[in-house]
């Protein structure tokens, strides 16, 4: 356990993240957003694994004081393979166990309240959890104290990602198009854009039966905090306002600090090449020429896309950094084979110098920001929408699971700042249609490239003003937080 005695004489928030990097990284970037407007003592509790995770992170960037406390965590008791506490290095099928295990965390979480509330006198002020760990509900309840629920997502991926659970719609209709509660009558969503746990979800499956209850129990929570800004999403918090109808606060964009440390990357792991090779290559590109491609620490695509997708790259002859691993139904941290891609493909590329290739991970805040990028082919993370739009990179989008589908409607819809190129692992990608949507996003010189960039530039400039603080001049962001802070500590408790 953590010494959590730090905090005696002041109030403390307890935090308790769902163990995967995409939500580790978010919930340590609030923490310590938290922590430097107040001095309120922070302590994130989860697994010992992760808990190693977290000081790596934490250590890439000094100065950082915020407690971590192990929850005692078996994962073998949990059906899951030794040593696997988050979803790094778990298959897909294996993801829902993961997800079931979390529960098993509410007796040593109950314990860790126990204690704190021993060694300071009182109570953490509140606990703040994430949407899918709704059993935290229970623990907050029976301390009397506040539980809030935070969503790593955007406001418009999180209201339809709860609603699809919640009310499963596609279900109660025959055709592939459908209407979602909480959106707008006029608003349909296709069953190509649900991911196949949810498409075949019917109430009585494992996946139904974790995500149905859990969601409810986090909107029964007394807030939400959400990582996105009031200015980029108006539609998607005013419609999740509506749905929850509980306070929203929104503290985007979390992004992780610069990282001290050149061969990490901002979550404390290993880059596949070093910063300073990559940052010499885009050096000797022209500005807004090179296309990014990155599918994020989750996901990947099959191999007859990876094919397809290097074919299309090689005609449009646009200079490109891939960050490349196995293709789906391989071991995506396992050794890439060269015959996943086109004969003689790296060789070319190396040699022309048109493309770089890195395997499993690439310095993504520091290649986004560089002048040399044009565009960010992605699945469309949240995370990595919020690092490609804080740099104006417009997005062609290639969602593969969770809410990223429903991302890209918006990044296509309600922002214009998108191209959607196909969706999922099961699709059928020509190398004609990669060459198609790559030209027209990055052409930015006039037509709809240009469209998609100057909207990107604007919600970029909405990002940085989100965050500012200048003495009496505070971005909405700041104000969200402060707001928060100073909901709980007074004695006008939500609950």
């Amino acid at each position: 356990m953590a010494d959590t005695r730090k905090g005696e004489g002041h109030h403390h928030i307890v935090m308790v993240p769902f163990t995967a990097h995409g939500h580790l990284i978010p919930f340590l970037s609030l923490a310590r957003q938290i922590h430097e407007r107040t001095n309120l003592t922070i302590t994130i509790a989860t697994t010992p694994l992760n808990i190693q995770y977290l000081h790596s992170a934490i250590s890439s960037s000094p100065n950082t004081n915020i407690n971590l406390a192990e929850l005692p965590f078996n994962s073998t008791q949990n059906d899951l393979p030794p040593n696997i506490e988050n979803t790094e290095k778990l298959p897909l099928p294996h993801i829902i166990k993961l997800f079931q295990a979390s529960k098993s965390l509410e007796t040593p979480l109950h314990s860790l309240i126990s204690q704190i509330t021993q060694q300071e006198g009182r109570p953490p002020l509140c606990i703040i959890s994430d949407v899918f760990l709704g059993w935290v509900s229970n623990v907050a309840t029976s301390f009397g104290i506040n539980n809030i629920s935070f969503t790593t997502c955007g406001a418009y991926g999180t209201l339809a990602y709860i609603s699809m659970w919640t009310n499963l719609p596609h279900r109660k209709v025959e055709s592939e198009n459908f209407w979602v509660p909480g959106f707008p009558k006029n608003y349909t969503f296709h069953v190509s854009q649900l991911h196949k746990h949810i498409r075949e979800a019917d109430g009585s499956d494992s996946w139904s039966r974790f995500f149905i209850p859990q969601i409810a129990l986090s909107m029964n929570s007394n807030g939400w905090i959400c990582n996105t800004v009031e200015e980029i999403e108006p539609l998607g918090l005013k419609l999740l306002r509506n749905y929850l109808q509980l306070p929203v606060w929104t503290v985007g964009p979390l992004q992780p600090p610069t990282s001290q440390n050149s061969s990490k990357n901002h979550a404390g792991k290993e880059s596949g090449i070093p910063i300073e090779t990559c940052i010499e290559w885009l050096d000797s590109k022209d500005q807004s020429s090179v296309l990014y491609i990155c599918f994020g620490s989750q996901n990947t695509i099959s191999a007859t896309q990876m094919m397809a997708l290097a074919e299309g790259l090689e005609e449009s002859e646009k200079p490109f950094i891939w960050v490349i691993r196995p293709p789906f139904g391989f071991d995506m941290n396992g050794e890439f084979i060269e015959t996943w891609l086109p004969k003689g493909f790296e060789k070319r590329i190396r040699e022309s110098k048109k493309g770089l290739l890195v395997h499993k991970w690439g310095p993504q805040l520091e290649i986004l920001s560089h002048k040399s990028i044009s565009a960010f082919m992605s699945h469309c993370g949240w995370n990595s929408v919020l690092e490609s739009l804080s740099h104006g990179v417009p997005i062609i989008g290639w969602p593969l699971a969770a809410e990223q589908a429903y991302n890209v409607k918006m990044l296509v819809e309600e922002m214009g700042v998108s191209l959607e190129l196909t969706r999922g692992v099961d699709s059928v990608v020509s190398k004609e249609n990669v060459k198609k949507v790559i030209e027209v996003v990055m052409d930015q010189e006039l037509g709809k490239g240009k469209e998609m960039k100057d909207k990107a530039n604007q919600i970029a400039v909405h990002l940085k003003e989100a965050i500012v603080e200048n003495g009496e001049e505070k971005g909405s962001s700041v104000k969200s937080l402060d707001d928060f802070v100073s909901t709980i500590l007074s004695s006008k408790a939500i609950i």
